[in-house]
């Protein structure tokens, strides 16, 4: 259900800066930082790290709290980083971030708002809908609005009521179906193109699910502003994605990229997607599940056009 603050707004996941900033202090308004790093492992591999550090010494937005989704808001003993908590893991992340059943919720990053997209899907997926702030953090700043340093104490938060919609997640058994044809969707990689032809991603088995149609996140934001494209430059960019029959399944490498995939199809009025948690972390350390490389088959082969903007690895 939605929150009373978010009435009247057009967009079904987003806020803008100018609303944000309107907004900041109102009661029950909870303003959360999901920031990761991307780093380079000592191994030479893609690597990431939390991104506390940043907020705290290089700014905020005024009443942030920093969300850490590698321990907080992810099982801290799942088999892959970022796997989804459970129910109760999730309820007590939320209520420790100042999060309760009558909060509004903002989400935020430092990049391009995959790891926002990845919290707000989770939020989703448990039955709560919070918004994601449109152009996150760079455009905040690019705006000249306040920023803060150090840390924030969440609001003392009360009840908090996470109920799973398995609806929103396909495990690997379901994709195994649409690969073999026993189920009907649309699978959807949301990497760089470089990581779907398997020429770069730094994997043991490179490449993508067999039937997958490429939709890299980073064409879902204008470079300029960061923000997410308008509703029809993002029809064109999904392009076959978008006017599909089917449900659509979409994955990534470890479950992030995938997310700003979804909510793009959100804005656009697809409800009917899953995201594969696992993804790629997942399927190709099965050394019998098929992984193809090559050409992509792109999104917007229909019509629309790719943008063209440097390759970089995608969680």
């Amino acid at each position: 259900m939605q929150h009373p603050l978010f009435d009247g707004l057009a967009d079904p996941a987003l806020v803008s800066t100018q609303w944000l900033s309107d907004h900041l202090g109102a009661e029950g308004l909870v303003v959360l930082d999901a920031t990761v790093l991307p780093v380079t492992g000592f191994n030479g591999a893609d690597a990431y790290v939390s991104g506390e550090e940043q907020y705290l010494v290089s700014g905020h937005l005024p009443g942030a709290v920093f969300a850490d989704l590698f321990d907080d808001f992810s099982d801290p003993e799942g088999e892959y980083a970022f796997s989804r908590p459970s129910a109760p893991h999730f309820e007590r992340a939320a209520q420790a971030h100042g999060v309760d059943n009558d909060t509004a919720v903002v989400v935020y990053d430092t990049a391009d708002g995959i790891w926002a997209a990845r919290l707000w899907w989770l939020f989703h997926s448990f039955g709560f809908e919070v918004r994601v702030l449109d152009g996150g953090f760079v455009k905040w700043r690019a705006e000249g609005r306040p920023i803060a340093t150090g840390d924030v104490r969440p609001r003392r938060a009360g009840e908090f009521s996470a109920h799973a919609d398995d609806e929103a997640w396909a495990d690997k058994r379901e994709v195994e179906a649409v690969v073999a044809g026993s189920e009907d969707a649309v699978l959807l990689c949301a990497l760089p193109a470089r990581e779907f032809t398997g020429e770069s991603g730094g994997k043991t088995r490179p490449g993508h699910i067999p039937g997958s149609i490429s939709s890299p996140a980073a064409h879902l934001v204008d470079r300029d502003t960061n923000t997410y494209l308008p509703a029809e430059r993002l029809r064109e960019v999904l392009g076959d994605v978008a006017a599909a029959d089917a449900p659509i399944i979409a994955y990534c490498r470890s479950g992030i990229a995938s997310t700003s995939g979804a909510l793009a199809l959100e804005l656009i009025g697809r409800t009917d997607v899953k995201v594969y948690d696992g993804s790629l972390n997942e399927w190709a350390a099965d050394a019998s599940a098929p992984l193809e490389t090559g050409a992509p088959v792109l999104a917007a082969s229909g019509g629309g056009r790719h943008l063209t903007r440097p390759e970089r690895p995608r969680p």
